[in-house]
């Protein structure tokens, strides 16, 4: 197995705080539609509910991919922006402690450092109530070139707020410097930005994305009122290759996408599994099965790892095989962070 002892890291995205409290079944109700996908979590109004426990922890795109990158052996350093206040602190220093270099983390003056609340219970996948704080201010005139200098990866994760018109700087700049450049854009990036984040593909190698962004993005790219496909769902083959996307086939999405310049998308589905498409074809990989702890984080340990072995020029079905085992990781974990894996355990977990 090839190791990553030698090479360098940037990671941008948010920081947070994340304050999870688990609920034991019985005290919540849950609720799941007939005829959609959705489920809800019920709490009583005015009722002081017992939980089986509260923790806080670190997390948010940014601080995840970055420990993600550090312990499979980048040389790492992230660009976050956090308030002047504990919760900053908190962050940095549980980032020095992974030997994350945080000299370029920027501290808002005005803004206080992003929070989030988890309610988890029953299928231990969390309602998330989320402060984004000073996650949504950062501005074009701080992203330079020389953040960029003998960086050999730089993986971008979803941007909030005013922060997301950062993204095709962050990436031509990036590209210029002659880095792997991956990018990882949430569903509201892309709802809200999908132009800028069209523009800035033109300077990415790897776009990540799971299948309802990949949805949202279709009907920005595809022409509408093509036929899907010529041939008929089978019912037996992977669902997005089925049933397609945006009024169009799977197969037409990734060949677009990669006809405005990344070399390589990567769409998750869920507990399905993950899809990777090239200019040439489709590689599908299953999910895998895991005890479920907690969801939260498993898609930013997903597409990190594939970024991290994707760089390095690694095979599709290696890099697929080794997101699947750290995602799985950290599904079974209570936290965003503490089930990454390092390099030599993530190897042995792909052995297996």
């Amino acid at each position: 197995m090839k190791n990553f002892t030698q090479l360098n890291a940037l990671t941008i995205g948010s920081a947070t705080i994340d304050v999870i409290a688990s609920v034991d079944d019985q005290d919540i109700e849950r609720m799941t539609m007939h005829n959609a996908t959705s489920s809800f979590l019920l709490l009583e109004e005015g009722r002081k509910i017992d939980v089986s426990s509260i923790k806080s922890s670190v997390g948010g795109g940014g601080t995840n991919s970055a420990v993600a990158l550090a312990r499979l052996g980048y040389q790492t350093g992230t660009l976050v922006r956090v308030g002047k206040d504990l919760e900053g602190e908190k962050i940095r220093e549980v980032l020095e402690s992974e030997a994350i270099d945080t000299s370029l983390m920027i501290e808002d003056g005005v803004l206080p450092t992003g929070q989030a609340i988890m309610v988890m219970s029953h299928v231990r996948n969390p309602t998330i109530f989320t402060n984004r704080g000073a996650n949504t201010a950062l501005r074009e005139d701080e992203i330079e070139q020389t953040l960029f200098h003998k960086k050999n990866l730089v993986y971008i994760a979803s941007l909030s707020g005013n922060s997301a018109a950062c993204l095709t700087k962050i990436a031509r700049l990036a590209k210029e410097a002659g880095a792997f450049v991956a990018t990882n854009p949430g569903i509201r990036q892309i709802t809200y930005w999908a132009g800028d984040i069209i523009e800035a593909l033109s300077y990415v190698d790897l776009l990540s994305i799971n299948a309802v962004e990949a949805e949202q993005l279709a009907l920005a790219l595809l022409p509408k009122g093509q036929p899907r496909t010529d041939k008929k769902p089978s019912g037996d083959g992977p669902a997005l290759l089925e049933k397609g996307l945006g009024g169009r086939s799977f197969e037409s999405f990734i060949q677009e996408v990669c006809r405005i310049g990344p070399k390589i998308v990567l769409v998750t589905n869920g507990a399905e599994g993950a899809y990777a498409g090239t200019a040439n074809g489709v590689h599908f990989h299953p999910a895998g099965k895991s005890e479920v702890s907690n969801t939260a984080g498993a898609g930013d340990a997903f597409a990190t790892t594939f970024s991290a072995y994707a760089a390095i020029g690694e095979d599709l079905d290696m890099c697929l095989q080794a997101a699947t085992a750290n995602a799985l990781s950290v599904i079974a974990a209570p936290d965003t962070h503490s089930g990454l894996l390092k390099k030599e355990k993530l190897d042995a977990a792909i052995r297996d």
